[in-house]
């Protein structure tokens, strides 16, 4: 059991913080001006799951055929990659903003599931659920990652209707960033160690 939470807790608060500063806080907040919060939430938590099931698939694949030391260390690389690509930022443009805005299907929820499918593919906290999936088993993994998703895309989402105003995005990001990078250090350092044992 404490397996399961170990690999909830991690995947729920890697994905809370590479959420943070992410395009995809862009999107939620965007349509959420159009429709209805729940709405908004029950789309972005539709879309997140669906994407993170198959993120942890694609984890299963590569824990079974990639031994676990190496594992270890290439995760440890992929943290400090995402830490590198948080302090970069991830912006949406205004060509994003206006073909997000332009998928206009008739019920409100599935124009908020293709549209955040659509920003979530490929984006990194797809990438990071993969990472985390691959030390962790793909359950506990994959209900983590949909949290920590749906979590941060909320308290944006409040945030952002409280203040009406542009949030720290450069202050989240370099928190967020800080983060990864100590993650990154910790599993290269624990990879190293399982390979000189």
């Amino acid at each position: 059991m404490s397996a399961f939470i170990l690999g909830l807790g991690l995947s729920a608060i890697a994905i809370f913080i590479a959420e943070m500063g992410d395009k995809t806080q862009l999107v939620a907040m965007s349509l959420a001006t159009r429709y209805r919060v729940r709405t908004v939430l029950l789309g972005i938590t539709a879309a997140t799951a669906l994407v993170h099931l198959g993120s942890v698939f694609i984890a299963e694949v590569l824990g079974a055929t990639l031994p676990t030391d190496w594992l270890t260390l290439a995760a440890g690389l992929a943290f400090l990659f995402f830490g590198a690509w948080t302090l970069r930022g991830d912006e949406m443009t205004d060509k994003d903003e206006e073909r997000a805005a332009s998928r206009r299907i008739r019920s409100g929820f599935m124009t908020v599931f293709v549209v955040f499918l659509v920003a979530e593919l490929g984006d990194k906290t797809m990438l990071a659920t993969i990472t985390v999936g691959t030390q962790h088993h793909w359950l506990p993994v994959w209900i983590g990652s949909t949290v920590g998703m749906v979590a941060a895309d909320a308290i944006a989402i409040a945030i952002g209707a409280v203040l009406g105003k542009k949030l720290p995005e450069r202050a989240i990001r370099i928190g967020a960033a800080v983060l990864f990078f100590v993650a990154g250090v910790a599993m290269l350092g624990q990879g190293a160690w399982m390979l000189l044992a």
